[in-house]
């Protein structure tokens, strides 16, 4: 009854966090305000649940494009970039999808669920691109789609304008670059719009992660089409309310990324005057870092009530590496505090 193929996947874990310090998911540890809560909470009120939401959610989207110079056309809106991401790949024409390696995994977990063929290109040793040979195995693979993470996860570096530019200017499939870390990260890439790049991101780091919302921003006539393939309804009315709400006070959601940045800062430095462990640049809400017995020491400071992310398992340039969400600071402390006395 179920495909051979799927049955030989593991299903993507979430791991339980219940009495946790999270630091493992990339969210925005701060709350929302009280004095927002409320009004949101007469917005929502209002909502006609009894109908179903805006289909296509026009004056949503208006908002969105604005922020960049763009109008409604230029926007596409899944329940999640994953959504997106599934679009994508079920309207691109049906050959290679190209990706970095290692990269954000769903990705390559979305590709083998519509039996899309993936090719990885490996990362050099300091996460870095190289851009001729990542389109070079574009052109082997006749690749119709290819994703670029920028920053990259897990990894957390920004790979350079001209980096990007050589590969949007040299691929003639599909060029998504996903700027989920956007809010975190010193550039954007959305200058490269073109009829085949698109950039993708996502209000789930900013703060809204439960309102499960990506967007897509594109050539009108690409929107058009990837929208043939997008589910009726698929924003939920709560959502497009929450999110028009928000919008009017993104000013708030700016301030705490401004501050995710500053701890971000702190916490590398701390790591840094740790001996032992190695840690890379990064210009998401997350750090990457090396240490010896990984595996035991994210077991341990599980055992203290902090959940990090184990990389380790997927091994090659992620050997022995841990990743870090920047939290709350003093979620932050606490997890520095713990790594040093395990590490003592």
């Amino acid at each position: 009854m179920i495909r051979g193929d799927i049955r030989s996947l593991t299903a993507y874990q979430v791991p339980d966090s219940r009495g946790m310090i999270k630091l493992d998911a990339m969210e925005n540890p701060y709350p929302l305000p009280d004095s927002l809560r409320g009004k949101w909470a007469k917005r929502l009120a209002k909502a006609e649940i009894n109908r179903y939401p805006d289909a296509d959610a026009r004056e949503l989207r208006q908002m969105i494009a604005e922020q960049d110079g763009l109008s409604a056309e230029n926007v596409l809106l899944g329940n999640g970039s994953d959504e997106i991401i599934q679009m994508l790949l079920m309207a691109a024409d049906n050959s290679a999808c190209v990706i970095p390696q290692p990269t954000f995994t769903m990705y390559e977990l979305i590709s083998r669920w519509l039996k899309r063929p993936v090719a990885s290109v490996p990362l050099e040793k300091d996460f870095t691109l190289n851009a001729e040979g990542f389109v070079r195995v574009c052109a082997r693979e006749k690749a119709s789609i290819a994703f670029l993470s920028c920053p990259n996860n897990p990894t957390g570096n920004m790979w350079s304008r001209s980096t990007v530019a050589q590969v949007a200017e040299s691929f003639r499939g599909i060029l998504v670059i996903d700027e989920a870390y956007r809010p975190f990260a010193d550039d954007t890439y959305v200058d490269m719009l073109a009829p085949n790049v698109l950039i993708l991101r996502t209000f789930s780091k900013l703060g809204m992660a439960g309102l499960r919302l990506g967007y897509l921003l594109g050539h009108p006539d690409t929107i058009a089409h990837l929208n043939k393939v997008r589910l009726p309804y698929n924003i939920n009315t709560l959502t497009q309310l929450s999110t028009r709400f928000f919008l009017e006070h993104f000013d708030l959601f700016e301030e705490q990324a401004k501050q995710i940045r500053a701890e971000r800062k702190r916490v590398s430095r701390a790591l840094m005057g740790i001996d032992g462990i190695t840690v890379f640049p990064s210009q998401a809400n997350f750090l990457l870092f090396r240490v010896k017995g990984a595996d035991d020491l994210f077991e341990k400071l599980r055992d203290k009530k902090i959940l990090i992310k184990n990389m380790n398992p997927q091994g090659g340039l992620l050997k022995e590496c841990l990743r870090v969400t920047i939290g709350l600071p003093e979620e932050n402390a606490a997890f520095l505090q713990a790594l040093e006395e395990i590490l003592a």
